[in-house]
Formats: structure tokens, C-alpha cells, sequence
């Protein structure tokens, strides 16, 4: 048994929690979809209602640059007045109760939601920059719909400030002029991950959100990413130091990581009307949980609590930075969303309490995503922490066009192996399709559906893109997961598979 002191301030009778155990869900393996181009549209999705928007169909059949087929042009072109009304009819209607209830009826525990930054207002530049207002109740209308069904949410960065991959729909802005590996960028996607942390612990809403995802798909090039692995380590530390504002303890974490070696919290250094120092005993008996986590400890302590500012001044580098730019952002996010500003006072005596007591786990792309030297994704996970991998067949580079080569590959797929082997681990197929670069047959697909299943299924899990496609898209036969479930592709149980065998003939 071993015993880890940590100094810092609290109010007076400060419960700290550090989580509920298990693996961070209450669920063995993750089944889920994505909830594709609601919060962030992809206009290849659903072409006909974006052209009813008022969008463009340049993509059809050129770059999707040349015109208003991306979110950014599609508000310059209307107007944010306008933009702000289509985008909300588009919110209302693209996922919708009837949504919920067949994730729910089809077995499905887990939702990816993409987001764009913009769903925090006051990070967006309406200068140079523009988004539709309004997303944000509309994200909280649907997380609250799925608690309400018992489905979990991970929370994906999917559209970073400034764009994060070039000519790309996803990144919310169709462009070539990539900005987001800049210092200025990375911190505003650090201000939403800090004030996406405070959100999911306190609006009761946001409950049954596990973790935040860094980034969707960062480049593959690392000599175009500079800063990129500082920025997942920033990003670690900024929802650990949210946490711990919140009472929230993670086992295994090193807090003092977070302050400032040369001015410690101690009774000498907070303010005459600042509380005394509080010291925190977390003890570790060798039973520590799947997620990081340990039981709940308490502290007290008889002074008025210290301030925000207070303790961001403790903090080093660029988290302590993030942390004092909060409080205004978190009045006009706490407004918009009907909820108590918890950073109203800057005084840590409102920011206790909450309805998610449970670490978030910080999820990053894998270490096979992006070759960078000298850093794995892993090196950034400060307390509990997940992995996303994303594998698309039809985009060619991965197997021959042909049924044959596609289930030899996927059958000997070596991925969560290396993931595991590279400590990224627990890590979830967050990405996958049964789209196919050739002709396939119905048959086909249905082999197709149960082999990556059965692979994916060796790891923590798996998020299938998408939950729905437009009616009548000749993308929704391979993209859309109901489509294929009333087709049979899938089967009712998402951990069942037509054919348990499917892969026998094709392991090498």
C-alpha cells in the first residue's frame, strides 16, 4: 500500500470523487453509430436538403471548394441571420426522438457526435469566421434524449479552429489554407475542450458523455502538424485541471504536474481570505479499477475557498492560460444553456457538486494514425484515456478491389495488436464502413458487415459512420447503419454475427 499527498485549496467541506469504476462505461464493449452531419454537415450526406439550405452541389463532381458546400460557405453565402434559421430547421429534423429510439431498439449503447468548434460561440471570430449560431441547445436537446434512452456519448472534436484537413467537408470549412497547427488555434481548442469538460460535468444533460476526442483525423504528415503532440498533452492536463476545480480526483494522476514547482499551494501563499490548504490522501490498495479510478475521498477545510484566477496563476504554461480565459466564456455557454454559471464568482464554492463525478476519458486517434517520431498519442493520457482508429476500404491503399482481398486483409488485420503492443489501449474502431471501391453484391456486404465486426470486436469496440444517409442517396445502400440493418447486412443484436466462421477460410 502507498499513500500520494496532494496540496491544493478547496472550499470548506469539499467532497472528491474520482468515479464510478468499470471500464468508464457501463457496458462490456462499445456498439454504436455516429450521428454524422447533424452538429457538423457533410453535404455528400444528405445533397438534396443541402441544396434546399441554399448550398451548393459543386462536389458532385469537382472540389467542394469551388462553392458553398461546406458550413463556413454556406453562412457567408446566406447571411448569419438566415444561416442561423436553415441550420436550425436542419438541427430539429436531422435527428430527431424517432432517431434515439431505433439507436436504442437496434441495441446500440454509444454515440459519436461530431462537433464543430463553433458550438461555443465566443471562441468564433465573426469577423473572418463563419458558423451558424444556436448548436449548443441543440446538442444539449439530444444528449439529453439519449440519456434518457441510456445510450453513452463520446464527444468528438471533429471541426477544429482555423481547419485541421485540407479540402475536406468535415472540417467544417472546404478549404487548402490548414491553420489549425498553430499556437493561437491550439489554444482556442483548448478553451473548448476545458469549458466541453466543465459542461459535461455539470449540466446534468450532459451526464452520460465518457470522453472528449482531441481531434477527428489531424493530417497524416507530421512535418505538417508541428505542435500537434504538445497540443494532445495540453489538451490531457487542461480537462484534468477542470476536473480537479470540480472536486474530481483521477487515481494515478499527478496534480502537482499541474502547478507550478517554485509557489505551491500551502498556507503561507493563499490570500488572508483565501481557505487554508487542504491535504488530500489518496490511498491505493492495489485494487485500482479498469478506468483509473479509486473510491471517494474527502477533505475539509474551515477557510472561504480561493479563486479561480488563484489557482490558474499556480498552473504552468499554457493550461493555467486556458484556465484564467474561462470565466467569461463559461457565462455566456452557462446563458445559453439555462444552467448556474459554476465559474460565476471565480470561487471554486460553486464550482462543487455536479452530476458527473466520473473522470472523462481523453481520447486521441492512434499512434498508427500519424507516424510521428519520437511520440505516441499514449505519452498524452493523463488519467483515464481512450484510442480511435478509423479504417475505410473504399478509399483504396488498403486491398485489392475484390471481395477476396477484402476479407483476406480484414481477417488478418493487425491493428489492435500494434495498438496494444503501443499501449494504446483501450482503443475503438471509431470510424468504419461496409463501403466497398468495387461492385459488390448484397452477399458480399453481409460477409463484409460480419468480418469487420469480428475484428473490430477484438478491441474495446466499434462506431460505425453513419446512423442515417438521405433518403434515396445512392450513398445510403454502404453508409447508412439502418439501411443496412433492414437490408440484413447487419443483424439485430450488434454483437452477433450471421456467420461466426466468416473469416476461418481467409486467416493466413
Amino acid at each position: 500500500m502507498w499513500t500520494s499527498t496532494i496540496l491544493f485549496a478547496l472550499a470548506a467541506t469539499v467532497q472528491v470523487f474520482a468515479g464510478d469504476g468499470g471500464n468508464g462505461l457501463p457496458v462490456d464493449k462499445v456498439y454504436g453509430v455516429n450521428l454524422g452531419s447533424w452538429l457538423v454537415l457533410e453535404p455528400w450526406m444528405l445533397p438534396n436538403e443541402w441544396a434546399r439550405m441554399g448550398g451548393d452541389l459543386c462536389f458532385l463532381n469537382g472540389s467542394c471548394a469551388d462553392c458553398a458546400a461546406s458550413e463556413f460557405d454556406l453562412v457567408k453565402k446566406l447571411g448569419q441571420e438566415k444561416a442561423d434559421e436553415v441550420f436550425q430547421t436542419h438541427w430539429e429534423t436531422w435527428f430527431t426522438q424517432d432517431d434515439v429510439q431505433a439507436i436504442a431498439d437496434a441495441g446500440l449503447n454509444t454515440v459519436r457526435i461530431p462537433l464543430g468548434y463553433w458550438i461555443i460561440e465566443a471562441l468564433v471570430d465573426r469577423q473572418t469566421e463563419f458558423y451558424a449560431r444556436g448548436g449548443l441547445k441543440q446538442l444539449k436537446r439530444g444528449l439529453q434524449q439519449l440519456k434518457d434512452a441510456g445510450v453513452h456519448v463520446l464527444l468528438d472534436f471533429h471541426a477544429m479552429p482555423g481547419v485541421s484537413s485540407s479540402l475536406q467537408m468535415f472540417a467544417g470549412h472546404c478549404t487548402t489554407d490548414v491553420q489549425f497547427y498553430t499556437p493561437p488555434n491550439y489554444f482556442r481548442a483548448l478553451q473548448w475542450a476545458a469549458v466541453t469538460a466543465f459542461m459535461a460535468h455539470v449540466d446534468p444533460a450532459f451526464s452520460t458523455v465518457f470522453g472528449i476526442e482531441a481531434v477527428n483525423e489531424p493530417l497524416t504528415n507530421p512535418s505538417m502538424t508541428p505542435g500537434y503532440g504538445d497540443y494532445l498533452t495540453d489538451f490531457a492536463l487542461v480537462i484534468r485541471a477542470v476536473e480537479l476545480t470540480l472536486g474530481i480526483i483521477c487515481d494515478g494522476v499527478d496534480y502537482t504536474s499541474l502547478f507550478k514547482l517554485n509557489t505551491p499551494l500551502t498556507n503561507g501563499n493563499i490570500s488572508a481570505n483565501a481557505a487554508a490548504s487542504v491535504q488530500v490522501n489518496a490511498t491505493h490498495s492495489g485494487n485500482t479499477t479498469a478506468n483509473g479510478n479509486s473510491q471517494a475521498k474527502r477533505a475539509s477545510s474551515s477557510g472561504a475557498p480561493p479563486t479561480v484566477p488563484f489557482l490558474a496563476s499556480q498552473m504552468g504554461g499554457r493550461v493555467g492560460q486556458v484556465m484564467e480565459s474561462l470565466i467569461p466564456i463559461m457565462q455566456s455557454v452557462a446563458s445559453e444553456l439555462g444552467v448556474g454559471n459554476p465559474l460565476g464568482s471565480g470561487s471554486l464554492q460553486n464550482l462543487l457538486g455536479g452530476v458527473n463525478r466520473q473522470c472523462l476519458r481523453t481520447t486521441f486517434m492512434d499512434v498508427l494514425w500519424q507516424n510521428v517520431q519520437g511520440f505516441n498519442p499514449a505519452d498524452a493520457a493523463v488519467g483515464p484515456a481512450a484510442f480511435d482508429d478509423h479504417l475505410y476500404y473504399s478509399f483504396g491503399g488498403v486491398a485489392d478491389p475484390n471481395p477476396t482481398a477484402y476479407l483476406t486483409s480484414i481477417c488478418n488485420l493487425p491493428r489492435v495488436k500494434n495498438d496494444t503492443d503501443l499501449g494504446n489501449v483501450p482503443m475503438v474502431f471509431g470510424e468504419w464502413g461496409i463501403t466497398t471501391n468495387f461492385n459488390a453484391t448484397d452477399a458480399f456486404l453481409t460477409q463484409w458487415a460480419d468480418a469487420q465486426k469480428l475484428t473490430y470486436s477484438q478491441s474495446w469496440g466499434w462506431i460505425f459512420w453513419s446512423f442515417k444517409i438521405e433518403q434515396g442517396s445512392s450513398n445510403q445502400r454502404e453508409w447508412d447503419y439502418f439501411t443496412g440493418l433492414e437490408q440484413g447486412h447487419f443483424t439485430q443484436d450488434p454483437a452477433a454475427l450471421h456467420d461466426p466462421h466468416v473469416c476461418d477460410s481467409f486467416r493466413e
